[in-house]
């Protein structure tokens, strides 16, 4: 019973998220910067999500593995963020992990 309670609170909570932003309009910037997380994304499944390498040394379905990442992704190389921008917030937040609680 105490699942289904924080299962609704959590649902509650990222659909009034959705609902709130769904009408959002986003800059170029901010796409392509989305777009590059979900390569790094894509990078780490096929290079180091054991599942993901699993099914691809053992002959599985290529086209259902795949399924499951992004369907827009971007790569640059060498990338750098704007110092002071949400971009590199974040990028430091990966690299040097917080105490967020």
């Amino acid at each position: 019973i105490i699942y289904t309670y924080i299962y609704i609170n959590i649902y509650t909570y990222i659909h009034g998220r959705e609902q709130k932003n769904k009408d959002k309009e986003y800059t170029v910037k901010q796409k392509e910067w989305q777009q590059m997380r979900r390569g790094r994304y894509v990078e780490f499944n096929l290079v180091y999500d054991r599942g993901t390498i699993f099914g691809l040394k053992t002959g599985g379905r290529i086209e259902s593995i795949l399924m499951s990442m992004p369907e827009g992704a971007r790569w640059e190389y060498d990338h750098k963020v704007e110092p002071g921008s949400p971009e590199a917030d974040i990028m430091d937040a990966f690299k040097n992990p917080r105490e967020w609680l």
